[in-house]
């Protein structure tokens, strides 16, 4: 490596870490009702309701990244939800099953959990539809968006494609959600491309088991072989993100288009990982807008 690459990545080294430090610096944002889906602790949606009191309002739901591993939970996109909230939005912030505290004795702090993991994020997107009806009446399920950050990226497209998941699929679905789209941030969207790049620690061969359980359970997840859609997606992408770097994106846009599908890609420049949660930083300003412009 040249001296001018170093000094390259030792710079974005140390800008991502100043915005992971202010993205994580905002305090918790407690949520207006909680509420379960099912009977393990983690089986649970955050609500927020628009702080400007409308009705009628769309709904983001929202799914958390943290290379799919325990100590990363909901509540680090509480601010993002409280901002969206401020935003005139109706947020759902799902919780759901990660590798690590919690899980059966020996899989220490693994990424993901399976099938859990994919039993979870697929049980709450079928029970939002009645808990929103009860616990956030604010909002207009017709005009319901996904967007999820990192690992929550990769969730979130992958439960906009579970009508085109393999036959057979305890997942699956006989048509389409009903979704106006997809805002993916900085998603792990191309699982062989992030498996080769070993993003967050080798995460992407932990949440399918290792080598053979990635041959055998990627046709089922990597939302990069779940094309096309029919569901409008927008990924949203910092160009100096040094932990799902932009190549993942390019490679999962490529993959639609090969597939016959158009995917957005909004590049910020001088924008890493962590600025698209952040409330403070531009770069959520821009996720919102991407947001308002697919559910309105």
């Amino acid at each position: 490596m040249s001296d001018s690459a170093a000094r390259d990545r030792d710079a974005a080294r140390d800008r991502d870490a100043v915005e992971e430090k202010s993205a994580f610096a905002h305090p918790e944002v407690a949520p207006d009702r909680t509420a379960a889906y099912g009977d393990h602790p983690d089986q649970v949606v955050d609500f927020y309701a628009p702080r400007d009191g409308r009705t009628g309002v769309p709904l983001v739901v929202l799914l958390h990244g943290g290379a799919w591993r325990a100590p990363y939970d909901r509540r680090h996109v509480s601010p993002l939800a409280g901002f969206l909230a401020r935003r005139g939005f109706a947020v759902a912030s799902v919780e759901y099953r990660r590798g690590g505290a919690g899980a059966p004795a020996g899989e220490g702090n693994t990424a993901g959990r399976w099938p859990e993991t994919f039993d979870d994020v697929a049980a709450a997107m079928d029970a939002l539809p009645a808990l929103v009806a009860r616990e956030l009446p604010e909002a207009d399920p017709r005009r319901t968006v996904v967007t999820g950050h990192s690992a929550g990226g990769h969730l979130a497209l992958w439960a906009a494609a579970r009508h085109v998941l393999p036959a057979g699929s305890p997942w699956r679905l006989p048509e389409p959600p009903p979704l106006r789209g997809v805002v993916a941030l900085a998603p792990v969207a191309d699982l062989m491309t992030a498996a080769k790049l070993g993003i967050c620690s080798g995460a992407v061969h932990e949440l399918l088991g290792g080598e053979e359980g990635f041959a055998e359970r990627r046709p089922h997840v990597d939302p990069a072989a779940l094309l096309p859609t029919g569901i409008a997606t927008v990924v949203v992408q910092g160009c100096t993100d040094v932990v799902v770097p932009q190549p993942v994106a390019e490679a999962f846009v490529a993959a639609a288009a090969a597939a016959g599908e158009t995917v957005g890609l909004t590049l910020l420049d001088e924008v890493g990982h962590f600025p698209l949660i952040d409330p403070s930083a531009d770069a959520c300003a821009v996720v919102a807008a991407e947001l308002e412009q697919l559910a309105w």
